[in-house]
């Protein structure tokens, strides 16, 4: 994973509440084998109809969202099955932040292995952000891991809270198999001080 702490992005939008990981990556699409490919199937149903074309009614095929790196949603997202193929969609789609007001707890905890940073704001403060989103073409969003932080450039200027564990995670660059070869000296000098009491 790539270390993250600051990300200066466009916002995209996806206006509701309780998007399961049904609708972030549709189970047709889980026969892949690899974690890479799935962002051109994020939001399927919504994003096409069904014959497969572009649905220009979806918020986020609007050209004023191209290239967003930040989304926003509402309340209890990524909630239904536990899999993990919705971060790895998200991710490939291009969004390295997510910003809502809660979160199921097996999707929050699956974007912190995927180098994704999930924040949690209250819901006011996310109808704000819908708001400004709305109001400017291409608005973009500066979040700051190392300080916490959420900034525009028309004056807003968020804290968020965050796990220092998981904090850390995200700034290092590191998954559950990377924080463990942290401290591959002493697992090393572990075994082998172990192998010695085996054979004595």
């Amino acid at each position: 994973m790539q270390p993250f702490k600051q990300l200066t992005g466009i916002v995209a939008p996806v206006d509701r509440v309780n998007v399961d990981t049904d609708a972030i990556i549709p189970k047709q699409f889980l026969k892949r084998i690899e974690r890479t490919g799935f962002g051109q199937f994020l939001f399927y149903e919504w994003r096409f109809d069904q014959q497969g074309n572009v649905n220009p009614q979806f918020e986020m095929n609007k050209p004023r969202y191209e290239g967003a790196s930040i989304l926003i949603s509402r309340a209890n997202f990524g909630c239904g099955s536990s899999r993990e193929h919705a971060p790895w969609a998200i991710l490939d789609y291009g969004f390295q932040v997510v910003i809502a007001p809660s979160y199921a707890d097996i999707f929050y905890n699956n974007c912190f292995k995927n180098g994704i940073l999930p924040i949690k704001l209250s819901e006011e403060q996310v109808e704000e952000l819908f708001k400004r989103t709305a109001a400017h073409d291409g608005y973009q969003l500066n979040v700051d891991l190392e300080n916490k932080t959420i900034s525009d450039n028309y004056g807003l200027h968020y804290t968020f809270d965050l796990d220092e564990h998981r904090r850390q995670f995200l700034l290092l660059g590191l998954d559950d198999i990377g924080l463990t070869l942290q401290h591959e000296d002493k697992i090393a000098s572990f075994e082998e001080r172990n192998a010695a009491k085996l054979f004595a």
